[in-house]
């Protein structure tokens, strides 16, 4: 059985103050030894095994940390990660706690923020890791984030779960400028094989076709798309290798990924997510604005 909690409680309403856009309510869920965020719908926005806070639950957000695969072990800790929206924190604690890695997470509901700290083990702010309440669209523009980010993760869905929030070549091309020569931006899309191609030709625009890596997608209909800043190729036995390296130090189920990991064209589209068999998950596991 699946127990629901209210999150955060809401702020006092101040009558003179200029009126917010209207944010979901935050809830969480139990069910055994996994709980759910939700933001007023059943859909998950995101999960977190009570037993094992800081590793990452969901299969499709394990897969956001592919920029890995690239990355020098050894430089990991010196690196700065930044996710566009916190979900439940997982990507966010995974970085910082078994990564080391600098961590900035913009999340624009403060409920989630007092959800995720009261109900989901994320750490206070600290030299090594920060949240920022904002816009993300309009945080990103600025030029002090600008070529500092190694990381980047977006997965940017509003309570509906329907399409990306931010999806546009002008976005993403915000998301390149924050991105250092080496830096690499993972995408969650969820959805129609249409959503997918237009998130897909706005992502060609902003960093060129040979940028573009993905996995295929989940059972659950979840493709994540990586984006490099300065294109790379990673194929054959040095892809094997490199998952065999993740897995080892960082305890990511990699198993799969070498078979997963192809150019984005070569992607199919998640659109059974769209049928019964997600609808019949939804109270477990769906999509997730950012974990």
């Amino acid at each position: 059985m699946i127990r629901k909690t209210r999150g955060g409680a809401k702020p006092a309403q101040d009558k003179n103050a200029q009126v917010a856009p209207e944010l979901p309510e935050v809830s969480v869920s139990d069910d055994g030894d996994v709980r759910y965020l939700h933001l007023g719908t059943p859909w998950v926005q995101g999960s977190m095994r009570i037993r094992d806070p800081f590793d990452i639950d969901l299969e499709y957000v394990q897969r956001m940390m592919g920029w890995l695969l690239f990355a020098d072990p050894t430089e990991v800790p010196r690196m700065h990660a930044m996710q566009l929206g916190l979900g439940a924190a997982a990507i966010t604690k995974f970085c910082h706690k078994k990564l080391r890695t600098k961590t900035t997470a913009i999340e624009l509901n403060p409920q989630v923020l007092a959800v995720c700290r009261s109900w989901f083990k994320l750490p206070p702010d600290s030299s090594t890791l920060q949240v920022v309440l904002a816009d993300a669209a309009a945080e990103i523009k600025k030029p002090e984030w600008h070529g500092t980010v190694d990381a980047l993760a977006v997965d940017l869905y509003d309570h509906e779960a329907a399409a990306p929030v931010l999806d546009s070549a002008e976005f993403y091309a915000d998301c390149r400028n924050l991105l250092t020569e080496d830096g690499i931006m993972t995408v969650n899309l969820f959805g129609r094989s249409s959503s997918f191609d237009k998130s897909l030709n706005q992502m060609a625009e902003a960093f060129g076709e040979e940028a573009l890596w993905a996995f295929r997608p989940t059972r659950e209909g979840n493709t994540v798309v990586l984006a490099q800043r300065t294109p790379r190729v990673l194929q054959g036995a040095e892809l094997e290798a490199a998952c065999d390296q993740v897995q080892a130090r960082w305890d990511l189920n990699t198993t799969r990924w070498a078979k997963m990991f192809v150019p984005a064209r070569d992607a199919e589209a998640g659109t059974r997510s769209t049928g019964k068999a997600a609808r019949a998950k939804v109270s477990r596991i769906s999509k997730g604005a950012a974990e």
